[in-house]
């Protein structure tokens, strides 16, 4: 009989991979989840014979699930299988110039060399500050909880403060790129992973570079069975483990007895342990499962990641010229960040990011046929998306049209469409905001929310709204953090 127990709201992964993390400590575990499946944002559709990947859909730093699986002495090989993508992205220009990033390193600076008439040792240069930024940097500002005043004295947070330079916080990321990169194709590509947390590139500081690496230096990968299948993984993983899911199961509120948390209550049913961790939007959970309107409203003030919109169209035929992972942008880049962030309106000319898993398995749609995940950034916080939905698409149209050279809405066979309202209804994420705060200030940069309570002991948050950030790999190392703070905490042992 296990002496200790512990509450998860929410199955995301973060949630999943706490619970992974307690019942190796030798918690009793339960995650409660309100809706039907696990996963959170990184669940599964289907519809006419196509299968679509309903959220995340980029892979990258499988070491932050290999070392899950090792702590839990299991093997990952057992649970889930991956391999390397040929080729990380396909990138079409306004201008009509097409771009690959390649895995192998050689072609890509060739590919950056011919295509782009970018230097390959500027590329060079520029992705080895970005890995060195990384592991010295980035390392300990991502593994560490940064609001423990502990952590500033270790040794390493020590060395990595003083590799901090002052354009890492007072640049924005592209004036640091405008620095580096002469032709402004290379500087789209690499302002574009400012949304990788939902951040505009013209207003996010330069230590954002530092995302480059994990996926020009590390690689993209892809898990057989598409994203679905880190869902499944960590799923058996937990069950095996021990841990207990309750589906269909919406917290009401958390308990907290004299400044502790106590337990949950759902469906006026009281139900306690010793600990309570939430995986939910931390937004919601302050307003909605603490009643704390104050702390509420102060975070609301704090700007929102961007939303997105999203199309999952069943293609009744096949695009031989698109890979994996495909990127359409937008002529007007600066432009469209100001739309997002400013006036908080679709873009007129949308960056268009379009996801393909029947390139590597073609099983995901009819014989001959394509499952096509088409994403643009969105603003988040808007409830109206009707009108805007019915112009984006035609807008969607109207550039691939363009670009591709055919027209693609006759090959459209079926759709479903998420927007950010229903973001905020299946997941929580406040105003469909799915990094929650956004990196566009120095402080959103470095300063999330920690992922325990000051106030209420017992009570710890994990996912992407809270430290280190959104993301598959950072959310694993969110549910890391809050692992090592219970494991050390002495209200538990």
């Amino acid at each position: 009989m296990k002496s200790r127990s512990a509450i998860i709201i929410g199955s995301g992964v973060a949630g999943i991979a706490a619970a992974i993390r307690l019942a190796v400590q030798d918690f009793s575990v339960t995650v409660y989840e309100k809706n039907s499946y696990p996963g959170g944002k990184l669940s599964l559709k289907e519809k006419d014979g196509f299968r679509f990947d309903a959220g995340p859909s980029l892979f990258t730093d499988p070491a932050e699930l290999e070392e899950l699986f090792n702590y839990a002495g299991e093997p990952i090989d057992e649970y889930i299988s991956y391999s390397k993508v040929e080729c990380g992205c396909k990138y079409f220009f306004a201008n009509g110039k097409i771009f690959h990033s390649w895995a192998d390193r050689e072609k890509l600076l060739a590919a950056f060399a011919e295509k782009l008439n970018e230097p390959a040792e500027t590329v060079t240069a520029y992705l080895h500050q970005a890995e060195k930024l990384y592991q010295s940097i980035g390392a300990v500002f991502l593994n560490h909880p940064l609001q423990k005043r502990s952590t500033w004295f270790q040794r390493p947070f020590l060395k990595a403060l003083k590799d901090v330079r002052p354009y890492m916080i007072y640049d924005t990321l592209n004036e640091y790129h405008e620095s580096k990169f002469k032709t402004g194709e290379a500087i789209q590509i690499f302002n574009r992973f400012a949304t990788y947390n939902g951040s505009s590139p013209y207003s996010a500081p330069a230590m954002l570079s530092t995302i480059p690496h994990t996926e020009l230096n590390g690689g993209v990968y892809y898990p057989k069975g598409g994203m679905i299948s880190i869902t499944n993984a960590l799923y058996r993983l937990a069950v095996k483990k021990g841990v207990q899911f309750v589906f269909n199961a919406s917290a009401d509120r958390i308990i907290c007895v004299e400044n502790k948390a106590r337990g949950i209550v759902i469906n006026g049913e009281n139900i306690f342990a010793d600990l309570v961790i939430s995986n939910a939007d931390i937004c919601f959970t302050y307003q909605k499962l603490l009643d704390d309107d104050r702390t509420a409203r102060k975070m609301e003030k704090r700007e929102k990641s961007s939303s997105a919109l999203v199309f999952y169209w069943g293609i009744g035929k096949q695009f031989p010229q698109l890979q994996l992972h495909n990127i359409f942008f937008s002529s007007e880049y600066k432009a469209e960040f100001e739309s997002l962030f400013k006036t908080k309106t679709v873009y007129k000319d949308p960056t268009i990011y379009i996801n393909i898993t029947s390139k590597m398995e073609g099983s995901h749609a009819p014989a001959g046929k394509e499952n096509w995940f088409v994403m643009v950034n969105a603003p988040s916080g808007n409830s109206n998306w009707e009108e805007a939905t019915t112009y984006v698409k035609q807008q969607i149209l109207k550039k691939l049209r363009g670009m591709l050279k055919e027209d693609v809405e006759p090959h459209i066979e079926t759709e479903m469409i998420l927007d950010p309202p229903a973001i905020e209804a299946n997941t929580g994420a406040a105003g469909g905001a799915i990094y929650g705060t956004s990196s566009n200030s120095k402080a959103g940069a470095f300063w999330r929310h920690p992922n325990f309570s000051k106030e209420i002991s017992g009570l710890y948050f994990c996912g992407g709204t809270v430290h280190p950030g959104g993301g598959i790999p950072l959310c694993l190392k969110s549910a890391k953090i809050v692992g090592e703070l219970i494991q050390y905490a002495k209200d538990f042992h």
